[in-house]
């Protein structure tokens, strides 16, 4: 039995694997034996079936069978102990498949395509520059958090005219009835234009609005719609809003009663307080937010430093024929994304495996049960839950056929990349705005 790789290109090939009988027949006559001692055929006492009777009825599938599982284990193993790095999985040369007769052939020869990611040099060090952004918190960051306290503590209740920050609901239609859907359209969600032109509407009263200049988000009315970006970006003309309800959230007061709700009962006496606990708390949450921008953006320049090739054409042939799922439209919309996390997955192993990071089973049991803390933190039950952790977390990691195992095994693993990238790359703290924050 035989196994080549001749390479196309810097990062596809195709592998051959060619067997002859020899390769075949001694698995194939074995279980031909076996199953003529198992067979249980009318006219014949258990375990007597001729051989070759057996042969005549079932050589042909016994065969192929023996042949699909030498080439299968012969072309994993090629994998596995290969140098390169494979990437998709090999895919059948269709045209070689087609022409093979197993009724009159002796010898065969299997070819696949497959790619592979050619070997990088990234290196970590002080000569990587980026910036690390956190937010200022500044009054208007507290002003613009009190006033969602006051929104999510607030009461929602009817109106007659719109305001820019209702929320109206309807019936929007296009003038050829292809559209005919009720929506619901937040008008803070919208662009300025589009919220002025809702705003001051009475119930009952109709507005044309332009479909792709509607909300700031360009995929939130497809998806209320239901149609594809395709459709939606066929969409001409206007389409007609009729209002039919309004709804308004009444803000609460800031006072007691809302320091109560937001921070427990007595904890906090009076306004001054309240503002210094909501810049404690919001600043404790902007870190979460600063923390997974930052590994973003440590991801994307990492990945564009790299200088990575990939076999694209081979991926994208994979990806359809593979996933019933993806479409050329959705291959069209997602491989750069998909093609991105591939390589930022060879970075983080390359880093894994130069480092020669471990992870301990103590280490995931610790990370499962500060997942189970914060969790339950966020509940107000952590102090009655402490003494069943260690059960928790057990239970946790044994569930799911042991792909909760796996996943925190990866957030493991996650930080030790992370902490030894920050650990040895120069890091520039920079303070933005709120508003500077969500433009990057």
């Amino acid at each position: 039995m035989e196994i080549t790789l001749d390479k196309i290109d810097k990062t596809t090939g195709l592998i051959k694997v060619k067997l002859n009988e020899a390769d075949y027949q001694p698995g194939v006559n074995e279980k031909i034996k076996d199953y003529s001692k198992k067979a249980n055929l009318k006219g014949f006492r258990p375990g007597k079936v001729p051989t070759g009777l057996i042969k005549q009825m079932y050589g042909k599938s016994i065969k192929v069978e023996e042949i699909n599982k030498l080439v299968s284990d012969k072309l994993n193993s090629y994998l596995r102990e290969s140098d390169l790095q494979f990437l998709g999985e090999p895919m059948p040369n269709e045209a070689d498949f087609d022409s093979i007769d197993f009724d009159t052939q002796k010898d065969f020869e299997f070819s696949y395509n497959v790619g592979w990611a050619e070997d990088f040099d990234l290196p970590i060090d002080s000569k990587v520059k980026i910036d690390k952004h956190s937010i200022k918190i500044d009054d208007k960051v507290i002003d613009e958090t009190i006033e969602n306290l006051q929104s999510q503590f607030g009461e929602t209740e009817t109106a007659e005219v719109t305001e820019a920050t209702d929320m109206a609901y309807g019936p929007i239609k296009s003038k050829d009835g292809e559209i005919d859907k009720e929506i619901s359209i937040d008008l803070k969600d919208c662009e300025k234009a589009a919220a002025k032109k809702l705003t001051g509407v009475k119930v009952d009263e109709e507005v044309e609005l332009d479909p792709k200049k509607l909300y700031t988000d360009s995929h939130k009315l497809h998806h209320q719609l239901g149609i594809s970006h395709d459709e939606f970006d066929a969409l001409k003309g206007k389409l007609t809003f009729t209002v039919k309800g309004i709804s308004r959230q009444k803000l609460a007061e800031v006072n007691q009663e809302l320091f109560d709700k937001t921070f427990g009962e007595g904890n906090v006496k009076d306004e001054k307080e309240f503002r210094a606990k909501v810049a404690e708390s919001v600043e404790g949450n902007f870190k979460n937010e600063e923390e997974r921008y930052f590994e973003f953006q440590l991801r994307e320049k990492l990945v564009d430093q790299a200088k990575i090739n990939t076999p694209d054409e081979f991926l994208k042939d994979w990806l359809v024929k593979t996933n019933d799922q993806i479409t050329p439209e959705v291959l069209q919309n997602e491989y750069q994304t998909y093609v991105n996390e591939l390589k930022w997955s060879l970075i983080r192993n390359k880093i894994v495996k130069d480092q020669d990071f471990k992870v301990e089973n103590e280490e995931v049991i610790e990370e499962a049960k500060e997942l189970i803390r914060q969790q339950f933190g966020q509940a107000g039950l952590m102090g009655q839950m402490e003494d069943k952790l260690d059960m928790f977390a057990q239970n946790y990691l044994q569930a799911e056929n042991g792909d909760n195992y796996m996943k925190v095994y990866n957030q493991v693993q996650n930080k030790k990349v992370f902490s030894f990238i920050k650990d040895n790359i120069s890091i520039k703290e920079k303070k933005v705005t709120m508003d500077e924050f969500r433009k990057l």
